[in-house]
Parts: C-alpha cells; structure tokens; sequence
C-alpha cells in the first residue's frame, strides 16, 4: 500500500532518554504539535498522521506545497504546529483544528497552522531513507523552506544539546530531540539513534472515564480516569487528572464521551475504591496527552495535567510510560 507511487512510510520515533552528548549528534528543538508525514507528487497533497489517518483536508494551508518544492515526487516528515502569542508551538491551540476536517475560513484565519519540516525522506526519484541523517539535513536545507505554511527549523551540532536545553527552557519549548548524524532513516521505528528529552514527562493515555465536577465546574466535567496498557496488553489504571483543561476542551470532551458511556470500568484490573465513586466510565477510544512528574510505586500518574486529545494514536497504542 503507497501514497500515488510512493510507498507508505511511517515515521521514525525517538526513544525517551538522557540527552547524549561527546560529538557525533545534531540536536534540534521538541516541537509540540502532530507529527505527519506529506506526500507531494504531480501538484497533489497527502497529509497522514503516524497512524496513517488521513488529515489533507484539516489542513488545506498544506495544498500550497506543491508551488514551494521542486518538480518530482517530494516525502517530508515533520510536525504540524500553531502558534500561541510569544510565538512557542501551542498544543491546546492546536486543538482547535486537530478534529476539523474542513476548516471554515473563519477557523482558518484564527488558527493558522505550520509544518515545521525537519527531515526528507523522497525527494524527485530517490528514496533518501538509506542516506545519513547529515546527508539528509542538507537536502532538507537546500529546499529552502522558509516561509509559510512550511518551514526548516535549525538544528545544531558541536554537542550544543545542553545549551539548547537551557534555550527550550526560556523559551518555554517542550525539549530537545538529538539525532545521530550517521543514522539513516527507520520507518515506523522507535530507534535509539535519536533521543528525545523533555523538560517535563509527557505521556499518552487512555480516557476510560471521568468524574463530575463541583463548585465552578459543577454539572460539567471534574477529572478524567486515565489508562494504559501494560507489557501484557492488559488496560491498566493511571490515575485521574483534573487540572490543565479549558472551559472549550470540557465541553467537548463532554460531547465526546456521552456517547460511549458504559456500565462499568473497562480497565483490566481494580480501581481504588475513592476514584470509583460516582465515576462514570466509558468506551476507552478517546486518547490524550497528559504532562506528569514522575510514576508512583504503584504506577499511578503523580501532578499530572491534561494537555489535549490526540486523533493521530489508536488506542491499543497506548503503553505504560517506561
């Protein structure tokens, strides 16, 4: 199965660690946004998420694409963000037009989006996933995609992963991602030849319930009951999370999960009795994205806060965070 005559790709993933360092590496900033990977051949646009879910019509800025690259077949990977008003990635704001299919133009002015490109992966008749991240990059440069809707965001070499960690803090940026310059590029894989290192842990989730809210948020939503799945496959409980949502995200939520409203919990094993009461549960096919600070002992999410619903992770997906 391919996209026209170019073949499905999948996106590499980085593996959650350390920052390295000692040479050898190009470190460049965690954008906070839906990783995609677009498809331009014969002045037509694919979008598809890591999923494979295709979100064209989401984001008709992206038809611009064929006027901005050159003749012959193109495969970019890189993430779809918005910006908030300090000019950082915002991914609440995101989530405006994460779950449109066709924008209004009112939405569209309101809500731009960018593709922040940071690597090729086809470009005119070649594949270049077999070419060195370094030889890659300077592909990708050479494209010159500065202005919008795409852009080719810096990176840096010379073991500056430190420095640029300090910078993704001022900024308030997620963190940093180092790649190997040596690597090629593996579709579909979580490879440790690129790193990922966030200020805070971040992780996906499983919505399997919620609990109403009081005072301010009475008669709407008060937290969500969080899962994951286990190295077994089992659904197992996170935690609930009642902090960092929007007035607009309870609504929705709130018109997302009625519908799948169930009996009873859908986890594979218990639930404290205290998050159990007055709960109501649901289908678990809605996932999210929630910060935390660490995993308790007994794998519990401690201070988590809510960020956003993702469309671009199925379900079954989600794991236990490492």
């Amino acid at each position: 199965m391919g996209v026209g005559s170019l073949p499905l790709l999948r996106p590499m993933l980085a593996t959650l660690g350390e920052l390295p360092g000692g040479g050898g590496w190009s470190y460049e900033f965690k954008w906070d946004g839906v990783r995609a990977v677009v498809y331009v051949e014969a002045g037509e646009v694919r979008v598809l998420t890591r999923n494979d879910r295709d979100v064209t019509g989401s984001y008709p800025e992206l038809r611009a694409l064929p006027e901005l690259l050159p003749r012959g077949p193109v495969v970019l990977d890189g993430e779809i963000v918005t910006l908030d008003g300090a000019g950082a990635p915002s991914f609440a704001r995101l989530q405006q037009r994460m779950h449109v299919r066709e924008p209004a133009p009112a939405l569209l002015r309101r809500v731009p989006i960018h593709l922040y490109a940071f690597d090729v992966l086809h470009l005119g008749e070649r594949s270049t996933l077999k070419r060195p991240y370094r030889e890659r990059r300077q592909l990708l440069d050479g494209l010159e995609l500065r202005d919008d809707p795409v852009r080719t965001p810096p990176s840096w070499t010379d073991d500056r992963g430190a420095d640029l960690m300090a910078a993704a803090g001022e900024q308030g940026l997620e963190g940093v991602v180092a790649k190997r310059l040596d690597s090629p590029y593996q579709p579909g894989i979580r490879s440790r030849l690129w790193v990922k290192t966030p200020r805070n842990a971040t992780t996906e989730v499983v919505v399997c319930g919620w609990k109403p809210g009081a005072g301010r948020r009475s008669g709407i939503i008060g937290a969500l009951l969080l899962g994951a799945h286990d190295r077994a496959g089992r659904l197992v409980y996170l935690g609930k999370v009642g902090t960092g949502f929007t007035h607009r995200m309870l609504a929705d939520l709130g018109e997302r999960l009625g519908p799948l409203r169930r009996a009873d919990p859908p986890f594979d094993g218990p639930v404290p009795r205290p998050d159990a009461r007055d709960a109501t549960w649901v289908e678990p096919r809605l996932v999210g994205d929630v910060e935390y600070r660490t995993l308790s002992p007994d794998g519990r999410l401690r201070h988590p806060a809510w960020r956003g619903l993702r469309s671009d992770k199925d379900p079954r997906q989600v794991a236990v965070p490492a």
